[in-house]
């Protein structure tokens, strides 16, 4: 290694790049490192390499040579030997990539731009599998966590953890694919990471969201660097580069769903997970501008990535972070943009159910309908209900709600939702990411769910395993307005359940499917429960149905 870093001292001493190399028919070549599956640096990666601006701008004179790496740590690496002139990665990476080459030369890097970013820290989360009992951070205490140290996800975690007081924790290393294949194997009991695992293991029902970043309300984002001593000797690769970030981000946010379709198909990931983050009103706010919020994030990284021991040295912010290149590129808006933390791409629209524009991004929502080239927007998360339940779940490819306290976009069927009587009929219904703690408030989210039209059938099925029993009745209850291909069987197994509330929510629930030959023989076997209500209602059903 001494050996290395010293070859690439003496390279820069004498004014010579290591990446700058011929390329291919005497071209000069660049070299980047991006991270196709974080998919908050597509701006300056994946959707950025499949447009090709970059090559557009740059002309016929370099040949770009694209690297994809799963982290940021072998992209840090790579630049430190000078083998990668530019590369993408997130907040602590960024910290520790600074922190590395801060000492070499040729190797010293400079932040110039940023990919996206979300000022709360909702681009990293912690999940459990479906089945885990856990219900918040305190319920980890003793378990195994997967993440990638130095990683953003890691650095989330901790302070979570910290911040929740709880002790006896095990993080075990893992790159994010190797991490989530042991939290689906049991190997691990929860998984810590960044945009865009969580929502993957998510949208696959192999994870359940368990603590959200945005939580911690700490900005986290990803970032552009660049070896200071190659921006000086290419200064138009530079140029061109940022001016290429720049198009490609204006056409994220004018072809969103176009984009996700892009990136979806160069990655293997969903577009709906790639919509989730990248879309209007997504978890990801795309804005290259070098915000001083994101600037003291950073600052506040720096005293925490040293108490971790990632062997992380400190890194002087201010004289990392450098604008010059991107102001000369963006041009005379720069300031005012640079001012604004809004999210450029917002939901819009005419909501086509409850009427009227979509207008307060903190409640626009979103149906993505299967085969359909377009979203609809709807002014509110009950709007979107209202949708879902007028065109049938079936008919859903995916739909996104901005969670109420915090504001974080996720899957609607991927929420908690609670019910407010006294609030506007429009604002009835009140989605939550993570799971409540209290087996109450998750009872009436499921049972809620039901109430609009819209069960959450893959969450009632499993509440109605939840050791409370207050669940196990709102899962019931929820699963009375389900499909009932899916609601039959674990409603009819509900029916020997040890608390008699359960059963009898089981039993109204069956009610109306008692012409099923197994409904029929599930409430013919509880006439005679211990209940007086069970029985009661069992045997009004079977009457109902001998009248038929």
């Amino acid at each position: 290694m001494r050996k290395a870093l010293a070859a690439v001292a003496l390279l820069a001493a004498a004014g010579c790049s290591v990446t700058g190399a011929a390329g291919g028919e005497g071209k000069t070549k660049i070299v980047i490192g991006y991270q196709s599956k974080t998919i908050n640096t597509v701006t300056a990666g994946t959707l950025l390499r499949s447009l090709g601006y970059l090559e557009k701008r740059l002309g016929g004179k370099y040949s770009v040579e694209w690297q994809d790496y799963d982290t940021g740590a072998p992209i840090t690496a790579k630049m430190v030997a000078g083998k990668i002139d530019i590369g993408s990665m997130g907040d602590y990476p960024l910290l520790i990539n600074a922190s590395r080459t801060q000492g070499i030369p040729a190797a010293r890097t400079e932040l110039v731009s940023i990919n996206g970013y979300n000022l709360r820290g909702g681009l990293n989360m912690v999940v459990v599998p479906p089945g885990s009992t856990a219900k918040t951070l305190a319920d980890l205490k003793g378990a195994k966590i997967s993440a990638s140290l130095g990683s953003a996800g890691h650095g989330t975690l901790v302070q979570a953890l910290e911040k929740a007081g709880v002790t006896g924790v095990e993080v075990v290393n893992h790159q994010p694919a190797v991490g989530a294949s042991q939290l689906e194997s049991g190997g691990v009991q929860a998984y810590a990471q960044f945009v865009a695992w969580p929502g993957l293991l998510v949208f696959q029902h192999k994870g359940r969201l368990i603590y959200d970043g945005s939580a911690l309300d700490v900005p986290t984002f990803h970032g552009v660097v660049v070896r200071q001593a190659y921006a000086k000797e290419h200064l138009e690769v530079v140029d061109a580069f940022l001016k290429a970030q720049i198009d490609a981000t204006r056409y994220l946010h004018e072809h969103p769903l176009e984009a996700a379709e892009s990136v979806a198909g160069t990655t293997g990931l969903p577009a709906e997970v790639v919509y989730l983050y990248n879309g209007p009103g997504g978890i990801s706010t795309f804005d290259v501008t070098l915000k001083p919020q994101l600037k003291a994030a950073h600052e506040h990284d720096v005293p925490f990535l040293k108490r971790i021991g990632t062997d992380f040295a400190g890194v002087d912010v201010s004289s990392f972070v450098n604008d010059t290149y991107l102001r000369k590129a963006y041009g005379p808006s720069y300031d005012k943009d640079l001012a604004s933390t809004a999210n450029p791409a917002r939901i819009t629209g005419t909501d086509p159910v409850c009427g009227g524009q979509v207008t307060d991004p903190r409640t626009a929502s979103e149906l993505w309908a299967a085969g359909a080239a377009t979203t609809r927007p709807a002014a509110t998360p009950t709007c979107l209900l209202r949708q879902i339940a007028r065109a049938g779940t079936a008919a859903v490819r995916a739909a996104y709600v901005p969670d109420t306290t915090t504001g974080t976009r996720w899957f609607a069927d991927g929420s908690v939702w609670l019910r407010d009587p006294a609030a506007p009929e429009r604002s009835r219904f009140l989605p939550s990411l993570a799971d409540d703690a209290d087996p109450l408030v998750r009872a009436a989210a499921l049972e809620a769910s039901g109430a609009a039209g819209v069960p959450l059938e893959s969450r009632a099925v499993k509440g109605l395993e939840d050791p409370d029993w207050q669940v196990r009745v709102g899962a019931a209850r929820c699963l009375a307005a389900a499909d009932p291909a899916a609601a039959i069987e674990p409603l009819v197994a509900a029916l020997s359940d040890a608390n008699q509330d359960v059963r009898k929510a089981a039993v109204l629930a069956l009610t109306p499917w008692a012409a099923a030959s197994e409904v029929a023989a599930g409430l013919r076997a509880v006439i005679d429960d211990p209940d007086a209500d069970v029985r009661a209602y069992a045997r009004r059903a079977i009457h109902d149905l001998t009248r038929s």
